[in-house]
């Protein structure tokens, strides 16, 4: 008999063909769809939905009512806050399918999503990206960058900790947290 080496909680359904990570939990009335990918240490909150062939990384934490798309792919070390939404279909309607028109989007490495934003499918999400609580993402968001509002628009950067990045004269910021300092040059930001 194989030891299972993830938790799901009795009233989760785990369909056919899913890879779970080591360490993962899925909790309460969470649904993950056929041949879905969830990495290692994964933790994912009550009432979720990840649809069929989602991939998420190592780390990801999907806060609870998140419904997760077919098309989206998250990197090692995301956070999607509680209720946030991906769309799948650029055009919906009702009366006609569009299953095979499905809009990739991927959520790179560390980005943090907020509490019921929303991510319209093919805008990809840069590295540490921190997207605030009711964004509406109409576009490519860029590494390290903060994004508020409806739709979204940038209004600084973030460390990968999570701080505001305030740049002196010299291009230069640290974050509070780390002590790392980072650079912006031509409009983008990276850690030195």
């Amino acid at each position: 008999m194989e030891t299972k080496h993830f938790f799901s909680h009795p009233t989760a359904i785990i369909d056919e063909g899913c890879e779970i990570g080591t360490g993962t939990k899925i909790w309460h009335f969470s649904h993950i769809m056929p041949n879905c990918k969830l990495g290692e240490a994964c933790n994912i909150g009550q009432n979720v939905v990840i649809s069929p062939n989602v991939v998420l990384g190592k780390n990801v934490k999907v806060q609870n009512n998140v419904s997760i798309y077919t098309g989206v792919i998250c990197e090692d070390d995301v956070f999607l806050g509680p209720s946030m939404v991906f769309t799948n279909v650029i055009n919906p309607r009702s009366a006609i399918n569009r299953r095979g028109e499905y809009s990739k989007t991927i959520v790179k490495k560390g980005a943090t999503i907020g509490a019921n934003a929303t991510i319209v499918c093919g805008n990809d999400i840069g590295e540490y990206a921190f997207i605030g609580a009711g964004a509406v993402v109409t576009k490519y968001v860029a590494p390290y960058a903060l994004i508020v509002g409806n739709p979204g628009q940038q209004i600084g950067w973030m460390s990968e900790y999570g701080h505001r990045l305030n740049f002196d004269e010299n291009n230069q910021a640290t974050c509070l947290e780390s002590g790392d300092i980072y650079i912006i040059e031509n409009g983008k930001v990276s850690k030195r």
